[in-house]
């Protein structure tokens, strides 16, 4: 696990810019590793699982719960962005979250997030709202927005 943790954290590093404050610390990614029920899927730059040492273009974290799934974090290197690597991800984790006797998978994310429309494209739709609950660094605050998305026979799109 010590590999892929690397390779979570390089794309965290490339993924994730520090004014949204969204970036997890090694730590945190890997005590969550540690909780039954959690697990992660990386991808590499054609969306498939990178094989022996390749790097990652990207990642998904997500915990598991009875009929439920919660994605926790997802992040797509940039150079890496608009080739699909996230609906891959996307993908993966429906695919195996339906294994799991999964019905429905949540997340959440903040309010003017433009990977909204990924979400959108592969049925994630908002389900609530919690007003002002991001703090950025500068002071300004961000609603979270709820999505969920059923999973099952659906077609999940190809494109991202």
């Amino acid at each position: 696990m010590t590999d892929d943790l690397d390779r979570i954290m390089a794309v965290m590093t490339a993924a994730f810019d520090p004014y949204w404050g969204e970036a997890w610390t090694r730590r945190q990614v890997a005590d969550s590793l540690l909780m039954p029920h959690t697990h992660y899927y990386l991808a590499d730059w054609t969306g498939a699982v990178p094989v022996d040492e390749a790097p990652a273009a990207g990642f998904a974290l997500v915990r598991a719960a009875p009929g439920e799934e919660e994605l926790l974090l997802i992040g797509v290197a940039p150079e890496a962005r608009g080739r699909g690597v996230g609906s891959a991800l996307l993908r993966q984790l429906a695919a195996a979250a339906e294994l799991r006797g999964a019905d429905r998978i949540f997340l959440e994310m903040r309010a003017n997030n433009p990977v909204e429309n990924l979400y959108r494209r592969h049925g994630y739709w908002p389900i609530g709202r919690r007003h002002d609950y991001y703090r950025l660094a500068d002071g300004t605050r961000l609603d979270a927005i709820t999505f969920a998305c059923s999973i099952g026979p659906a077609d999940f799109a190809d494109d991202e």
